[in-house]
Parts: C-alpha cells; structure tokens; sequence
C-alpha cells in the first residue's frame, strides 16, 4: 500500500512539473503492488480441512485438543502462507502462525508432502454449542507486498457442557429420597406382620420402620424391599424469565448472557447428575409448561442411566439464553394436575424470574412431589417466594455455585417436614429406642 502511495504521488509530481524522467518509476511503483494483488486475488489455494476435537464434548471451564489436517488439493505447491482458526465469543484461539509448506498434490502415488497437522489447546469459559471454524488461510506474493485471507473449509460443532459441581452423596440417594418405585415387589404382604426386617442403615426411609422386628431385636430394624425399577425424581427448569426482566445481564464479548440463567442450568446439571449417578430416573421439565414441556425433545420420556448424565449435559449445553428473545408461556397450556400422594416423587425446582402463572404450576403440582425444593437465584421477587412457601415448597437461595453444596445439604431438612401419623409414630419410637433417626432425624 505504501509503495502504491508513492507511485501515485510520483506520478502527480510527474505531471505537475512535467519530470518526464520520473513517470517511469511512477508507473513501476504502482503496477507492481497491483500485480502483487492480482496475483493473490487469481491465485487462490485449493485446501481440504479436516477437524477434530479431542475430547469432542467438554464441560466449561475445561479445554479440548483441536486437531487439523490441511492438505493441499492443487498441482502448484503453497509457501509462505500463515493460518489461524476463527471461533465464536467465548473461545479463544491461537493467534497467526505460520502454515507448513505443503506439496503439490499427488493423486496417483501420494508423497504425504502435500499434508499438514496442526494443534493447539482450546480453554472455553462458558456452555453452548459453538462452531468452531472455517479455518482462516493467508497468503501473500513473493515479495509481501499484498495479502489476502480465505475462509478453508467448514465449522465443527463442539459441546460445552455446564459446570457440575460434586453433592452429597448421602442426601439425594434412593433410600434419602425415596422416590417413586416402579414395579417395587414387597417379599411379604404389606399387612402382614412376617415383613422380612434387616437392620436400619443411615438414611433408611422411617416409614419403613419395621416396629414388630424392632420390639423383638431391641434395636431398629427396616422392611425390606426388592426393586424392580428405578426410582424416578422430577426436574423443572426456569428458561423464560418471565418475571421482571432484562436486570442481571452481563456481556461476554457480543454474546449477551443472564447471570441468573446461566447459574440456573448449573445448578440443574448439577442435580440432574447427582440423581442419575444415584439411580434415578430423572424427568427434565420446563418451567413454563412443565405438563407438556421436556427440556429436550431427545429425551421426552427423561433421562436414566446408564448415559443419562452425558445426554442432559448436552440438552442443558444447548438451552439458549433466553435474554433479548424471552418467551411467554404457552396461553392454552394445561394447568398441571396434582397426582396422588400415592405417585408421588422428589421434585426438584431451579428457578430464575418466573411470573406468578408460572408459580401457581409449581404450586398445582405441589401435591405430587415429596420433598419439593426450589432452587431460587437472586433476582426472584419476595411474592413469588412466598407463594411458593405457602404452597409448603422448600425455598432455598443459591447466590453462587459454590453455595450449591451446602445448599443441596440444607434440602434434605425439607423431607424431615413432612408430617402424618407414621412419621410421629417413628420418631416417638426412635425417641424411645435412645436412637437419633440418623439421616432421618428432625
């Protein structure tokens, strides 16, 4: 560009003053960064690009190796070009370097001259769905005076999962819970008084208390039951933020990103493979229409394991953020009905922004869920806190993701709340037995 300057400032002297010895070396000065120019615009490399990521899926905050294999497709060789690879927000690659000398290509019998590999390390920050690439190839004329940079190849898709943050392993397990069984086969008739017993181990249920053997051992002792299917425990995700609004949002970038939201879908990852790696089998809804909505059209009749926890990371690494293109709920969807206390299971709620239509879904299906948590962000409103408690919904505040933990502890107290004539009978019993109740106890 320089040299193309001074050629037309050569050649307005030229003609100002009338240097006929000088317009020679305007003309030079000027034709050649436009030959330069012609001959990286007509003289594009032909390149196969081939991408692969090494781990393929990764969770935020990890990195993944990304592999490339550049070959040269055309019968001239390529020298002196450099590469880099584009990304979207959120990732960071590696800045220009230079590309390898690649052969000219060989049909017939390949030297493996016309190849090239590349790697480098890619550290994400955030989940989602990102396509990484075209690759980005320059090349320049034999004397560097003109450049010119092409897109090569397609974009890859990689997975970046949420973050899972370890739970308890004593709170939320089947016996803790004490989901819903399907298929469970009692050894005897529940009315009979023949249940076979075994000792009481930490975070046995205290319904199944078995008060007969108990008497007869002088110590506690349980029923046992054989399973014959998974325990099932629910999952409802707030992905509308149809509560108040756009308050909360931060920028990585371009990429417009909800705080709340984005600790949200933490939190549910979190959860959700808690319960899965427990043996739950775990049913993922949307908060706005949790009768009819899946998180994931992949998995409408839930997740279990095994593979259940690597496909809802994957559903939760594609939610979009919904800031800037909110949706309401549905106006025709069916208020949820409460099932029986019979069927009822561990229902667990991460909530963002919900309005108050959102919070009476949650108060309908109340009935069907023991215990019933939810998982509130900063930023939900006192009034739909106190709906929720109303309704005997276990309320917990999660600022960061390092309070999940504790968090996650202070939810197995919502389970003790559950009142009714067996569990007073229970603790009565554990009280004259000199027992603490163990996981179970108030």
């Amino acid at each position: 560009m320089a040299l193309l300057v001074v050629g037309v400032v050569l050649l307005a002297i030229t003609l100002w003053f009338d240097l006929r010895d000088v317009m020679l070396l305007a003309f030079i000065a000027i034709a050649v960064p436009l030959v330069a120019l012609v001959f990286v615009g007509f003289g594009a490399p032909r390149l196969g690009v081939q991408r692969t990521f090494a781990p393929p899926v990764v969770r935020a905050g990890g990195a993944t190796r990304v592999s490339l294999t550049v070959q040269n497709r055309s019968k001239r060789a390529l020298d002196g070009a450099s590469w880099r690879d584009s990304a979207p927000a959120g990732l960071t690659t590696p800045g220009e370097a230079v590309l390898p000398a690649l052969g000219a290509w060989e049909h017939v019998l390949p030297r493996g001259d016309d190849t090239a590999r590349l790697e480098y390390r890619l550290h994400t920050v955030q989940r989602g769905v990102f396509d990484v690439g075209p690759l980005r190839v320059t090349t320049t004329d034999p004397f560097g005076l003109a450049c010119v940079t092409r897109p090569v190849g397609t974009a890859h898709e990689l997975i970046v999962t949420p973050a899972v943050t370890p739970l308890d392993p004593v709170i939320g397990t089947a016996a803790a819970v004490d989901g819903v069984l399907h298929g469970l086969q009692r050894r005897t008739h529940p009315n009979s008084d023949e249940f076979i017993a075994r000792e009481y181990r930490h975070g046995d249920p205290l319904r199944r208390v078995h008060w007969p053997a108990t008497a007869r051992r002088g110590e506690l002792m349980v029923r046992d039951e054989e399973q014959r299917g998974d325990p099932e425990a629910r999952l409802i995700l707030d992905t509308t933020l149809s509560g108040r609004s756009d308050r909360a949002v931060a920028r990585f970038g371009d990429d417009p990103r909800h705080f709340g939201f984005e600790l949200a879908v933490e939190i549910a990852a979190s959860i959700g493979v808690h319960l899965l790696e427990r043996g739950f089998r775990l049913r993922g809804d949307r908060l706005d229409d949790p009768a009819r909505g899946p998180l994931s059209d992949a998995a409408p009749d839930g997740y279990r394991m095994p593979g259940g926890d690597r496909i809802l990371l994957e559903d939760l690494a594609r939610l979009e953020s919904p800031v800037g293109h909110r949706t309401a709920p549905a106006a025709d969807a069916a208020p949820p009905t409460a099932g029986g206390t019979d069927a009822r299971m561990p229902g667990y709620a991460v909530l963002v922004d919900p309005d108050l239509a959102e919070a009476q879904h949650l108060v309908a299906l109340r009935p069907s869920l023991s215990p019933a948590v939810a998982f509130v962000v900063p930023g939900v409103s006192q009034r739909i806190v106190d709906v929720l408690e109303e309704a005997d919904w276990h309320v917990l505040v999660v600022r960061r993701a390092s309070d999940l933990p504790d968090a996650w502890a202070r939810s197995g107290s919502a389970r003790h709340a559950e009142t009714g004539p067996e569990r007073t009978r229970a603790r009565t019993g554990l009280a004259a037995l000199g027992f603490d109740g163990g996981a179970d106890a108030p």
